[in-house]
């Protein structure tokens, strides 16, 4: 059986009663006869499984991606990025600044 907590508005009197889930909810302080509340807390939960961190999901798109590129795919179906290196432009940017200068 659920403990609900109660809170007078009058008195301010708190108890906790154990309560079935069809059982009516208390109205009246037993104190004073004042209006009595339910006091609502933080509910424990519990996040058990994969994909609740983001080292989770982020490991698991890594694994999705990995597992479609070895399951057949060839480099036909989706081209590999150019790479780009450096010393070409470096080479580049240099001679048109001589060619610039004479």
């Amino acid at each position: 059986m659920p403990t609900y907590s109660y809170r007078c508005t009058e008195c301010d009197n708190a108890f906790d009663i154990q309560q079935g889930f069809a059982d009516a909810s208390l109205t009246v302080c037993d104190a004073c006869g004042g209006k009595l509340r339910k006091v609502f807390g933080a509910v424990g939960v519990s996040f058990k499984g994969s994909g609740f961190y983001r080292t989770d999901s982020a490991a698991s798109a890594k694994k999705s991606s990995g597992s479609a590129s070895s399951s057949g795919a060839t480099s036909e179906s989706k081209p590999a990025p150019a790479k780009k290196d450096p010393a070409p432009a470096a080479a580049s940017s240099s001679s048109s600044s001589t060619s610039a200068s004479s």
